[in-house]
C-alpha cells in the first residue's frame, strides 16, 4: 500500500495541535483527521481517535506494522514541513 497523497490544514490557535493530516492510499482509500502534535521531542503523528464510555481515547485506525508506521510518518511529516513556511 503506498501513500500518493497527503494534504495538511493547519490547526490555528489549537495549543499543541498544529494540524490535522489527511491521508490518501493507492488513490482510492483516504484516511482524515490524523493529528500533527507539538510533544517535547518535537511534533508527532497521532492517528484518528474516539472517546470511549470510560474516557480513554482508542485509535480508529492505525498501521500494523512499525515499517509500515514509520513510511506514513515520514510522508506526512514531510508534508507538513512543506507547508510550515505557508
Amino acid at each position: 500500500m503506498k501513500v500518493t497523497d497527503v494534504q495538511i490544514r493547519k490547526a490555528i490557535g489549537e495549543g499543541k495541535l498544529k494540524a490535522y493530516a489527511t491521508i490518501t492510499f493507492d488513490d482510492c482509500f483516504v484516511l482524515h483527521n490524523v493529528k500533527l502534535i507539538e510533544g517535547e521531542k518535537g511534533i508527532f503523528v497521532a492517528m484518528p481517535s474516539r472517546k470511549t464510555k470510560t474516557g480513554v481515547y482508542k485509535d480508529i485506525a492505525h498501521p500494523i506494522t512499525p515499517e509500515f508506521r514509520l513510511s506514513l510518518q515520514d510522508n506526512i511529516l514531510a508534508a507538513y514541513n512543506t507547508c510550515a513556511g505557508d
